[in-house]
């Protein structure tokens, strides 16, 4: 597990972040959606609570963009370099970060916690023994640690 905090940001280093604790979840998404929308082979996503990431630099510019479920996604993006930084998915809205793991300034900490919708993962994607993998979605109470539901609980609790 990672030391917390972490800290991120865009290429030319106007936007900064840090990750005050552990994420919630760490998603490896190989939908053709964020194929398309990430230009590689799947988007890899640290779900964390937006209250738990801290500005440190320039605010990102929130761009809405559509999604395959049709509700849209709003994407964080450095207005200098215009790497994407983060999304908030319709669900949750802006009380969860999809934080880009590859923004991290060392994204080794956040592997991983589940490969999802690897019916669609280019062929020669090979997945790691040892971490779950589902051909789409998944339930979360499946698959979440018990102190990331509680958190998710609270957060729900605690927001209009």
């Amino acid at each position: 597990m990672a030391d917390f905090p972490i800290d991120g940001g865009c290429d030319c280093r106007a936007v900064r972040y840090r990750i005050e604790s552990a994420p919630l979840f760490v998603h490896c998404c190989h939908c053709r959606w964020c194929q398309r929308e990430s230009g590689s082979a799947f988007a890899l996503n640290a779900m964390i609570e937006s209250d738990r990431v801290t500005d440190l630099g320039k605010a990102p510019e929130l761009v809405d963009t559509p999604s395959a479920s049709g509700a849209g996604q709003i994407i964080a993006r450095c207005p200098t370099c215009r790497v994407a930084l983060w999304s908030h998915y319709a669900g949750a809205g802006s009380r969860v970060k999809f934080v880009r793991v590859g923004t991290l300034d060392d994204p080794d900490l956040l592997p991983p916690d589940i490969h999802i919708f690897t019916s669609s993962k280019q062929p020669w994607v090979v997945l790691p023994a040892g971490t779950p993998a589902v051909p789409a979605y998944y339930d979360r109470n499946d698959y979440w640690p018990q102190a990331s539901l509680a958190r998710r609980r609270a957060m729900l609790a605690s927001t209009p």
